[in-house]
């Protein structure tokens, strides 16, 4: 498989406003009233979710235009049926700059979704959408129909998620249980349950490389990869302690109260395991 780092056509557009989808499209997200510790939950809803891959580096100057796109989504996008996440590859890293943030499996995963889609060379800035690729995700109308059509689609699969904070023994994460069910598992074949845990508010003086000099601002950013874990039966579970390391200080993150109360967040999806396609995805902010 290549890893080519020619990019696309569409490296250079303008950051456009956000989308007017349909309404009533928001996860269920409370906090448990009245516990010991805080409990944040989130339910997938009844109709299709559309996952938001954005391949990106810290070493392409095309890329922080997309890093900005996606960060619109940010705190809103699962009002518009929108679950935002920035992986950030690292074949790029050998050409001035490394990418604090980039992992090898991110690479990986790009190059199997377009495997699975019968093409050939992977680029950044990239951007599949519920698993496929969309060349013309920069264009806002195209990005609007595929998000429609997704969200006008009943769910083949349901996603409960709770946060919770870890034991004292884990100090600044929190505890993952995430359970994946699917009655599509016979029919679709071979489905595989997946955990990203994401971080927001990122910022990079970029020293050298195509960006040297700029000064990079980064949402959504995965910092921990999760899966696949098999769906047995149709059913899936993931309990996971998260501790993510610090980004800003090398150290490990803590509540630092001028940290950003929606800093963290995990995203759950089931995908196809022979498609690649993602049938549902879920988001939930860690709570404080």
């Amino acid at each position: 498989m290549s890893t080519a780092r020619n990019r696309s056509t569409l490296q250079r557009f303008s950051l456009f406003p956000a989308l007017a989808v349909a309404p009533a499209l928001l996860l269920f997200i409370n906090v448990a009233a009245g516990a010991a510790d805080p409990i944040c939950t989130a339910r997938s809803p009844a109709h299709r979710m559309a996952l938001v891959e954005l391949y990106s580096s810290e070493g392409c100057d095309s890329c922080p235009p997309a890093d900005r796109w996606l960060g619109q989504w940010k705190s809103d996008g699962a009002a518009h049926g929108i679950v935002p996440l920035a992986l950030h590859v690292d074949y790029w890293n050998s050409l001035g700059w490394t990418d604090r943030f980039s992992q090898h499996r991110f690479t990986e995963r790009q190059q199997r979704l377009t495997h699975l889609a019968g093409a050939h060379t992977i680029y950044t800035p990239e951007v599949f959408v519920a698993g496929r690729e969309l060349r013309d995700w920069s264009q806002r109308d195209s990005f609007a129909r595929r998000i429609d059509e997704l969200v006008a689609e009943p769910a083949q699969a349901s996603i409960a998620l709770a946060l919770t904070p870890p034991t004292p023994g884990l100090p600044g994460g929190f505890s993952v249980d995430a359970r994946f069910d699917s009655k599509a598992a016979s029919a679709a074949g071979p489905l595989s349950a997946y955990l990203a845990v994401y971080e927001n508010s990122l910022v990079s003086q970029v020293g050298a490389g195509e960006n040297r000099g700029a000064t990079l601002h980064h949402e959504r950013v995965v910092r921990q990869w999760i899966g696949p874990m098999p769906l047995v039966a149709g059913h899936a579970r993931i309990r996971q302690d998260v501790r993510v390391e610090d980004a800003q200080a090398g150290t490990n993150a803590d509540t630092n109260a001028n940290a950003p109360a929606d800093r963290f967040g995990v995203v759950a999806f089931v995908e196809n395991d022979a498609t690649g396609d993602v049938l549902q995805a879920a988001d939930l902010p860690a709570c404080h």
